[in-house]
């Protein structure tokens, strides 16, 4: 059975498609030489467009071309300077350049240009350089650079535009990026944030009929002022961020119910033990006790505290605080200096053995018995903490209590999504306060009108928040009064913010890639040639 196998010419290999003939290849100092010759038709004259009918001379260009393997290809390439015979223009002569591999003043191939610029779109300067010259690419920062060009910012808005902001350099400057939301295409990039610099843009770059935007004041501003027919849309995810904010505060507000709901739902204290009387020898104790030690003794000798400050080391009012304080409280303070948040899960349990045991409690023992159930700290941990109790007197255990992030993340959760015993412990808030019901009722019917997109229902809403919802779920409604035509919208129409997000996320990787070395010229370009 035999079987036709093509034999390709070497110009089919290193020049596929292109019109050049390889008169000789030989390899020096690890590259290889191609001398080539170009046999394509004559070009046309750069200014007048007509076709070179004489040849005027011919002359050798070298050029960088892509690696073969682990070689470096340069190209001594033979090309024609054509006569332009016509008399109205002003150029005489003229070179070819070879369509698919030459450019003007170029000095590698186009083949090799198209590499580079991938790798200076993905990677930018230093990073590129690095990875060129790995896969045997010469090229520097400044000529990957160099390649980027920003594209022409189109002469109309798109329909839908995207309006955000952000960091150049945090809490000091921001920039604005805008959007094509139907293309998630970013258009352009402004080098502020003001109301006045994108009222400008939108003069110029007439055309958007709907545009999404944050809650800022200074967008919103720029729109009325240089685009009043344009639509514009409150981004969804910001109303809910400000719902849970206000819901934060609610039960931030009310913390002291959820305390007192959770004292009455406490363990009683166990009964009255002896405390341990030796403070544990930490390292903390000991290096107080020997710094009290060195200090008092220097007192002694009559030596002044700035004196003794020098020599220890010190600060002035460390040794002040030293001179002045007791042996006993300055042990007790460096015993409490690092509190014990591991151990406080397991606190309940803790004190239940204690009233069990008595006098008779070891710390090495029940610190066994808590890491049974999971603790994972050290020994002297729990020591500590029996060194703490008062002289007769137990610490009193309350029932654990949610933050408010806590609350508020719950309640702004879907339902399904929670466990049983989050929707027990969101019961009990409820129970524990009518303001945070009230808040939580209001939350979970603003959450139904965003997630179904039932904008009509908001006025009724914020009539009802308005009435009788606590002081910040207030605020927040009569916040969506003074931008109501724009929150409507964004609770109704189904465009939003979320491709200019996740646009602003892609630009944050590309600053952060760039170390903060670069300008904003660069930066802009970079994120408009960025796919």
């Amino acid at each position: 059975m035999f079987c036709s196998v093509t034999i390709k010419t070497i110009e089919d290999v290193l020049f596929p498609g292109i019109g050049v003939r390889v008169g000789k290849v030989e390899e020096s100092s690890g590259k290889l030489v191609v001398e080539a010759v170009s046999i394509g038709r004559p070009g046309r004259c750069p200014d007048c467009r007509s076709s070179a009918m004489r040849v005027h001379s011919s002359y050798h260009r070298r050029l960088v071309e892509r690696p073969l393997g682990p070689r470096h290809v340069v190209v001594r390439l033979k090309v024609r300077r054509f006569f332009c015979d016509r008399r109205s223009c002003p150029r005489r002569t003229f070179a070819e350049q070879v369509a698919g591999f030459t450019e003007r003043h170029g000095r590698i191939s186009v083949g090799l240009k198209q590499r580079l610029y991938a790798v200076a779109v993905e990677l930018g300067g230093r990073p590129g350089a690095r990875l060129c010259r790995k896969v045997q690419m010469k090229a520097g920062r400044t000529l990957l650079l160099g390649l980027l060009q920003a594209p022409p910012v189109p002469a109309r808005a798109p329909r839908v535009l995207g309006v955000d902001d952000f960091a150049l350099r945090r809490r000091t400057r921001y920039a604005t990026v805008l959007v094509d939301v139907e293309a998630s295409r970013v258009v352009d990039v402004l080098s502020d944030r003001t109301a006045e610099v994108l009222a400008d843009w939108l003069a110029q770059h007439p055309g958007a009929e709907v545009i999404c935007r944050d809650r800022a004041s200074a967008y919103s501003k720029a729109i009325r002022q240089a685009a009043p027919h344009a639509l514009e849309v409150a981004d969804r995810w910001h109303l809910l961020q400000n719902l849970s904010n206000a819901l934060e505060k609610t039960c931030h507000q009310h913390r002291s119910c959820l305390r007192k709901h959770a004292e009455q739902e406490a363990r009683p204290s166990p009964p009255k033990i002896e405390p341990l009387q030796d403070l544990p020898r930490t390292a903390m104790v000991e290096r107080t006790r020997h710094r009290y030690e060195d200090i008092h003794r220097l007192l002694d000798e009559g030596r002044t505290v700035n004196g003794i400050a020098r020599d220890l080391d010190l600060d002035p009012r460390t040794v002040d605080k030293y001179k002045k304080t007791p042996l006993d409280d300055l042990l007790a303070s460096a015993a409490n200096r690092r509190p014990n948040t591991g151990i406080s899960p397991f606190k309940p349990y803790l004190h239940l053995r204690l009233g069990q045991l008595g006098n008779k409690a070891v710390g090495a023992h029940l610190h066994r018995e808590l890491r049974e159930r999971g603790f994972r700290g050290h020994v002297r941990t729990v020591e500590r903490y029996l060194a703490r109790f008062s002289i007769g007197e137990a610490e009193t255990v309350h029932a654990p209590m949610p933050s408010p992030s806590t609350v508020a993340a719950w309640v702004t959760r879907h339902r399904e999504l929670l466990t049983e015993e989050e929707e027990d412990q969101l019961l009990r808030v409820r129970l524990a306060c009518p303001d945070i019901t009230r808040a939580c009722d209001l939350t979970w019917a603003f959450l139904d009108i965003t997630r179904n997109l039932r904008g009509t229902l908001l006025l009724e809403w914020i009539h009802q928040a308005v009435q009788d919802a606590p002081k910040p779920m207030r605020g927040f409604a009569n916040g969506l009064l003074q931008d109501l035509d724009a929150v409507t919208a964004g609770l109704t129409l189904p465009w939003s913010s979320g491709i200019v997000e996740g646009h602003v996320n892609r630009i944050k990787t590309l600053k952060r890639a760039m170390y903060g070395r670069a300008s904003f010229k660069l930066l802009r370009t970079r994120i408009l040639t960025h796919p």
